[in-house]
């Protein structure tokens, strides 16, 4: 069914629908929401594919690191969670824990978005926050105040997914296909943002990369403003009485642990995918021939050519699960998720393999740099979207969201841990460092296999209530 075919549900709506109902599945709501999340990604990407390099090459060297506003608390706060930090070290935890929180308010702005200020306003205040932080980066004195500015406008802007679904009606079959663009738009905006904010930051100044970041957030929020009416109004939450919520079953509480227990070997079968955007980065400035066409091509677009990559990989594993199901049944996702960490496991081997030929200052091609990125993203389109669905089918309906909270916290708790692992390459040769990583994450599929046996008698009713 088309986007554009704007036919009324037949079941009855929710009170929230009743007052205005132009906005019900029209496209202009969803161009409008896709165009905003575009240009969030746009910066947020932008700004993320030069954060580790800018730090390393420029702001935590002498003559910078001082001007700091507030640098000596916040490097003591790291150092309680990394430890003793210095040099390459440092700007890698820096990249970690920013990563980490980005994937982590968004739980904390949905909360607020839902009790205090409602969507729309928690957006625009995102939208504006995020604007100010990446215009605050051009200064080596608000560098603390830009990262602060920029986590919490990420947390609240995230509700924007929350209004994609609020477009459409209950039951409406085009909230799928909705989503399907919406992502489109961010996928787009991945492979834009390195190419121009990697330009500008590298070869022209770091703080014009950071201001092209800033200036699409801005557009992004003059996009969102200007469709204002086509948005859906917030939900009112009336009280009335008190409201008893459903009962949760021996079953579905063993459940919730189980997904509870899945959350940290999630964290680090996905540690090779975050490592793109702080150890790799290092690595491959380091290590590669980045000399085309007698034009030192900038480090930072290997983020772009991940997102174009990631595209094809993602509709190839998509088509493998359709082909497969024609001739065989198709396993459960916990066992899909497994067998793609090994697949992503040795992503990492190709660039230890790389390590080799790198040793004594030696350049490496760059068709290692795009092995890795086809075979990590083979491994991790069969496990990001798989564990997301995994998650969703069997979280209990009383805690639906929260526990699919927690799979969105996977990504934020591998992002704390690859800034501690990232802080080791100073420390390891590369052969040594990305054979760690491979090592590591074979070790989580060959826990997700062994849990797929395990929590498959475990989760099983044990008494006829819970059948």
């Amino acid at each position: 069914m088309s986007i554009a075919d704007t036919d009324t549900p037949a079941e009855p709506l929710p009170a929230e629908f009743q007052t205005d109902r132009a906005f019900l599945g029209h496209p202009r709501g969803l161009g409008f929401l896709a165009g905003m999340e575009g240009w969030v990604g746009f910066s947020y990407y932008g700004m993320q594919s030069l954060l580790v390099l800018y730090m390393t090459s420029y702001l935590l060297t002498p003559g910078h690191i001082e001007h700091i506003a507030g640098f000596g608390a916040f490097k003591a706060l790291l150092e309680t969670l990394y430890g003793p930090l210095s040099g390459r070290a440092l700007g890698s935890a820096i990249t970690g824990l920013y990563g980490g929180l980005a994937f982590a308010t968004p739980l904390l702005g949905g909360l607020i978005a839902d009790r205090l200020l409602g969507r729309t306003r928690s957006i625009v205040l995102g939208a504006c926050l995020m604007t100010l932080g990446h215009f605050l980066l051009a200064f080596d004195v608000s560098f603390v105040a830009a990262l602060l500015c920029l986590v919490t406008g990420t947390g609240l802007a995230g509700v924007l997914k929350a209004q994609v679904g609020g477009l459409y009606a209950p039951g409406d079959v085009r909230r799928a296909e909705a989503f399907q663009i919406y992502s489109l738009a961010v996928q787009v905006a991945v492979i834009a943002a390195p190419i121009v904010c990697g330009y500008l930051g590298e070869k022209v100044a770091w703080h014009w990369g950071f201001g092209a970041a800033g200036i699409g957030m801005s557009i992004g929020l003059a996009v969102y403003l200007s469709g204002l009416r086509w948005m859906p109004p917030d939900p009112v939450i009336k009280r009335q009485g008190h409201v008893e919520r459903p009962k949760m079953t021996g079953h579905e509480w063993r459940t919730v642990g189980v997904l509870v227990l899945l959350v940290p070997i999630l964290a680090v079968a996905f540690i090779g995918n975050n490592e793109i955007f702080n150890g790799y980065l290092l690595w491959g400035a380091a290590n590669f021939q980045l000399k085309v066409g007698g034009q030192i091509m900038p480090v930072s677009w290997l983020i772009s050519l991940d997102a174009i990559v990631s595209t094809v990989t993602t509709l190839a594993v998509v088509f493998f699960w359709r082909w497969w199901g024609t001739r065989w049944r198709e396993p459960d996702e916990i066992v899909k998720v497994g067998a793609f960490t090994f697949i992503a496991a040795v992503a990492p081997l190709v660039l230890a393999l790389a390590s080799i030929q790198a040793a004594g200052g030696h350049k490496v091609g760059l068709a290692w740099g795009l092995s890795f990125h086809i075979v990590n993203d083979i491994g991790f389109a069969g496990m990001y979207p798989v564990g997301m669905a995994l998650f969703s089918r069997a979280a209990p309906p009383a805690v639906g969201a929260t526990v699919l909270s927690c799979f969105t916290f996977c990504v934020a708790l591998s992002n704390f841990l690859v800034g501690y692992l990232a802080g080791l390459l100073d420390k390891m040769s590369g052969f040594s460092f990305w054979g760690m990583h491979a090592v590591l994450i074979a070790l989580a599929g060959v826990l997700l296999l062994v849990c797929s046996q395990v929590f498959k008698r475990t989760l099983a009713p044990t008494t006829e209530a819970e059948r």
